[in-house]
């Protein structure tokens, strides 16, 4: 028996069902197409280049390479990183470290060490140690400047090529870390330039953070892992301890981007300011070197030891005035500067400095001793080699032959004594045997100042 009530009840309920299962239709086609519509385009996964690996023979030195990044994500990058393996090969701990010099070039490398370990590692002892490992790894090692400062501040003054990229980004600027953080740093770096190892990263000369990879890991090995540094050293010979026994230089230079907070380069700064001065005074007044008698654009100088290495240059500079072709060499000591031209073998082989210009070539380049004064850039040190000489024609009415260097055209007389001659472009130098039958036309390579 039906109940009329009841299908007064129910007979409203189809055609609402009915909306609604409409509605839910509909939104499965509508908010999937919406979210297709607006959701950002899907970017490839990002791949590592792969750079040849490549052992460099324990003939050639390894080159460093400027600090360039593949382009990947942080969280790519590390996913890569967790990839390559460790190496293998035993990792000895490097041998302990004892810092040279006078105690202005000690406090010196103190600070720059110090401003490596915070700025690099931040206030965390364990990673600063690390750090500063390698800085002194990389000091003994003929790749990289013998200095702790050269080492830190290596390519400091281009806007690309710096090692480590606080030095060239403009964060020493910006100083955040306390007083208290600093001398953590300080007392850091002390132990390890006073010969406590940091033994886990070995003879590692490299090292980055896991969220980055440089194009130059694939060329390392890859020997340990503190915190979130990888550490690399280099394959073959020139990583094994046998590579890390270079002589070192005491001589450290200042640094005037540390004179904000480093009283060592704050006082170098202060000299640097002052020898300025002083070669400005000098230019005023005429008392500047004078140039070598004969020669009026070539200086033979006694350098003054007020003024500070890094300020030769501007001395040399003062010196030529407005001379389109200059030549300043100077020597630190008195008794070793000659009083004329053309130099002995052994004046040459003792000159502290030497500062070219060639306007007709756009040649400005000055060059130091660096078995005297550490630089940070080491294609400012002077080099020795050995020029191929022409063979002399055998003798004959003429008086005289010609030998052909760069720029320049020298008649030695036949039959005359040895004499050193001096590439006017480069500080090249030769020794030219004219009573030598038969001279072979082969480089004789001799050592540079820095020992290479």
């Amino acid at each position: 028996m039906s109940n009329p009530q009841s299908k007064s009840i129910h007979k409203p309920v189809a055609p609402i069902l009915r909306l609604l299962l409409a509605g839910v239709a509909a939104s499965a086609i509508v908010i999937p197409a919406l979210v297709v519509s607006v959701a950002p385009p899907i970017k490839p996964r990002a791949r590592v280049v792969a750079v040849p690996q490549r052992v460099v023979p324990q003939a050639e030195l390894p080159p460093v390479e400027p600090l360039a990044y593949q382009n990947l994500d942080p969280q790519d990058a590390r996913a890569f990183n967790k990839t390559v393996p460790f190496s293998t090969d035993p990792n000895p701990a490097a041998r302990p470290f004892a810092l040279s010099g006078t105690s202005e070039d000690k406090a010196r490398a103190l600070d720059c060490m110090a401003t490596a370990m915070l700025y690099e590692a931040g206030d965390d002892t364990l990673g600063q140690r690390s750090v500063g490992q390698v800085v002194i790894n990389r000091v003994r090692h003929p790749a990289f400047p013998k200095t702790i400062c050269g080492v830190v501040f290596q390519g400091s003054e281009r806007r690309t090529g710096c090692q480590f990229t606080f030095t060239c980004d403009g964060a020493l600027i910006n100083h955040k870390w306390s007083d208290v953080a600093w001398q953590r740093a300080r007392e850091t770096a002390r132990l390890a330039l006073t010969g406590r190892v940091f033994k886990p990263v070995g003879y590692s000369t490299h090292y980055h953070t896991d969220w980055v990879v440089p194009y130059w890991q694939s060329s390392l090995d890859k020997v340990a892992q503190v915190r979130t540094h990888l550490f690399f050293r280099w394959t073959g010979w020139w990583g094994t301890p046998p590579a890390f026994r270079r002589a070192l230089t005491p001589s450290e230079p200042v640094i005037p981007a540390l004179a904000l907070y480093s009283d060592a380069h704050r006082t170098g700064a202060a000299a640097t300011e002052a020898a300025d001065a002083m070669i400005e005074a000098a230019a005023l007044t005429g008392k500047l070197p004078l140039p070598t008698p004969g020669d009026a654009d070539s200086f033979l100088v006694t350098l003054d030891p007020t003024i500070p290495p890094e300020r030769y240059a501007a001395l040399a500079a003062a010196a030529c005035a407005d001379r389109l072709h200059c030549k300043f060499m100077g020597w630190s000591s008195k008794a070793k500067t000659p009083t004329t031209l053309p130099l002995q073998q052994a004046q040459v082989a003792a000159m502290s400095f030497s500062y070219l210009r060639d306007r007709s070539r756009n040649i400005d380049k000055s060059l130091w001793n660096c078995t005297e004064f550490s630089r940070p850039d080491r294609s400012q040190c002077m080099k020795q080699q050995v020029i191929g000489v022409v063979p002399a024609p055998r003798p004959t009415t003429e008086a005289f032959r010609i030998e052909t260097l760069p720029g320049s055209r020298v008649p030695v007389p036949v039959g005359g004594a040895p004499r050193l001659i001096v590439d006017e472009l480069s500080g090249v130098r030769r020794r030219a045997d004219a009573a030598s039958p038969a001279p072979s036309t082969k480089p004789t390579p001799t050592k540079t100042p820095d020992g290479r």
